[in-house]
């Protein structure tokens, strides 16, 4: 397939995947089965992204410009991806990246976000049978040309020693903060809602921490949370925030909560899911030093002179995770 016909395919699968087609509503509804975070409230935030902000054909030209990406891959190399199942259709990007190059993508999907991804390939193939070849899924990723690779900080590691004869680009934990300066609107607040509660708090570019400055006052942003009350209803979730509640009011720990979120002072980055970390900081320059000794832990930064609020979980097609561009690291494999 050349260049230009990759990207009819990719403008046709994005308005698939806005369409009511029914073998795309029944694969979304088995996804929602196989994991019980992957609501349809989400699952259709995610993938209508997808749709959205990565497969326009303007975007899609203007991305494979940049890179001069050719019209045939001359020496298209196998490519290994292990993706994570976090949030739904979290890997997606990256094949994505190695599909638009012209390599070939060997996948590995999560056990927990398997079902989408299959169909949206499969769905392609039936489009145009070369895409069958050009991606394949299987469980041991051997004898690839590169890999890609996602995961936790530990396993991470097992990752960096098994492919260090390779190509790779190895991602661990990252997480998302907000800064506030008490000058937001209602209508932000709400935004930053978003970007906390969406997946659960459960990807990396969910907010997990909030640096608020002394004498913040919490109650406009604990009323803007309500926004998202509905998933005390969640089993997961309310097993969650049930847990964490017992646990400070048994240590008879301060917590804040509007019954749906439990915020807590505490200095790590990362929370566990309906538990959001806040710190104080007493002056923007202290608070640039903390955050620059947490760098490698951001995945990025909301709030007023940042991110708008509300666009964590919206990335655009060149917001590479980790700050890896994935399109240049498979175009440097070319001659590897």
């Amino acid at each position: 397939m050349n260049l230009q016909h990759r990207i009819d395919l990719l403008v046709r699968l994005g308005k698939y995947i806005l369409s009511e087609n029914d073998s795309w509503t029944a694969a979304k509804h088995k996804a929602g089965e196989e994991n019980g975070w992957f609501i349809p409230e989400f699952t259709e935030h995610a993938a209508n992204n997808i749709a959205r902000h990565y497969l326009q054909r303007p975007l899609l030209e203007n991305w494979a410009t940049a890179y001069n990406l050719p019209d045939y891959q001359p020496t298209p190399k196998n490519t290994g991806i292990i993706m994570a199942g976090n949030i739904p259709l979290v890997g997606f990007h990256d094949w994505l990246s190695v599909f638009i190059s012209g390599h070939n993508a060997v996948v590995k999907p999560s056990s927990r976000d398997k079902v989408l991804i299959n169909h949206l390939v499969e769905t392609l193939a039936t489009w145009d049978s070369e895409c069958s070849r050009q991606t394949v899924f299987a469980d041991m990723l051997k004898g690839c040309d590169a890999y890609m690779a996602t995961g936790s900080n530990n396993s991470s590691r097992y990752f960096e020693y098994y492919f260090a004869k390779y190509p790779h680009v190895i991602r661990r934990n990252r997480t998302a903060v907000a800064i506030l300066d008490g000058t937001e609107t209602t209508a932000e607040l709400e935004a930053l809602a978003d970007d906390i509660f969406l997946y659960f708090g459960l990807g990396c570019r969910n907010v997990t921490k909030l640096y608020v400055p002394v004498g913040y006052d919490f109650v406009p942003l604990l009323a803007a949370f309500n926004k998202y009350s509905h998933l005390a209803d969640h089993h997961k979730y309310k097993n969650n925030y049930d847990y964490n509640l017992a646990l400070y009011m048994l240590n008879k720990q301060y917590y804040m909560t509007n019954g749906a979120i439990l915020l807590i002072e505490a200095a790590p980055l990362f929370s566990p899911v309906s538990q959001l970390n806040y710190e104080f900081y007493p002056d923007p320059a202290s608070l640039s030093d903390r955050l620059a000794a947490h760098q490698d832990d951001i995945q990025c930064i909301t709030g007023h002179g940042h991110l708008p609020f509300g666009q964590a979980q919206t990335p655009a097609l060149t917001e590479y995770a980790d700050g890896v561009d994935t399109v240049r690291f498979l175009c440097s494999i070319v001659n590897s």
